[in-house]
């Protein structure tokens, strides 16, 4: 409620702070501005770290966001700084921040082509294991649960995933293998899953089939495959 108003309503400090939730100083406050006709918001009485905040900034852009508030106090205590190492903290901590805004080292974006990155990763849903592969190209996915995650399990289900393709992509990635690490090279694992011949690489199409793994597509079991996929 307005303290205004309710001043009015009332005609007391103390029963308008009542209503407002605050105290009657306050309430006296915001009256007597209000009559005189000035302001009732008081001015910010800003920080003690104010006149140094500029040194700050400088060091901090100057050693890249690296340099620690323990380190830097000594020199703004020099400059004048008067207050409290808690507060200083707090004051490296936002400058060091926004050096960090304006200065993102950005993500390189995953270039991919046709055919040659499989993405596999393991989940759970319910208790029970799920296994996913996604072509990073066309986002065409794989999906099949089991009861287990083992080594011989996820061999099976890579098997079955590029019968469904058509093919064996060229290298494969999954959480555990880091961007600048090799992943698997689809002969090796061709090799592990027992496959003989001639490896044909997978031919994939430009298309977009999102997949939402929820309780409803456990229940029903159906995966990609299946032609009542909504």
């Amino acid at each position: 409620m307005d303290v205004i108003a309710a001043y009015e309503c009332v005609g007391t400090y103390r029963g308008a702070a009542e209503l407002c939730g605050t105290t009657h100083k306050t309430v006296k406050r915001i009256v007597d501005a209000h009559e005189s006709g000035e302001p009732a918001e008081r001015e910010g009485r800003g920080h003690n770290y104010d006149e140094v905040a500029g040194l700050v900034a400088q060091r901090v852009a100057k050693t890249q966001g690296k340099i620690s508030a323990k380190r830097l106090l000594p020199t703004a205590r020099a400059a004048g700084y008067q207050g409290s190492p808690r507060n200083f903290r707090r004051l490296v901590a936002e400058a060091k921040q926004a050096w960090r805004g304006d200065h993102h080292r950005g993500r390189r974006p995953g270039v991919w082509l046709p055919g040659e990155t499989l993405i596999i990763d393991w989940g759970m849903l319910a208790a029970v294991h799920v296994f996913c592969a996604v072509l990073a190209w066309s986002r065409v996915r794989f999906i099949r649960f089991a009861d287990n995650e083992r080594a011989t399990t996820t061999l099976e289900l890579l098997a079955e995933c590029f019968e469904v393709l058509g093919g064996v992509p060229l290298d494969f990635r999954s959480p555990g293998i880091g961007d600048d690490e090799p992943g698997f090279r689809r002969h090796d694992l061709w090799r592990q899953i027992g496959g003989d011949g001639e490896i044909e690489p997978v031919a994939e199409i430009a298309i977009f089939r999102p997949f939402e793994i929820g309780a409803e597509i456990l229940q029903r079991g159906f995966d990609l495959d299946d032609p009542d996929l909504p």
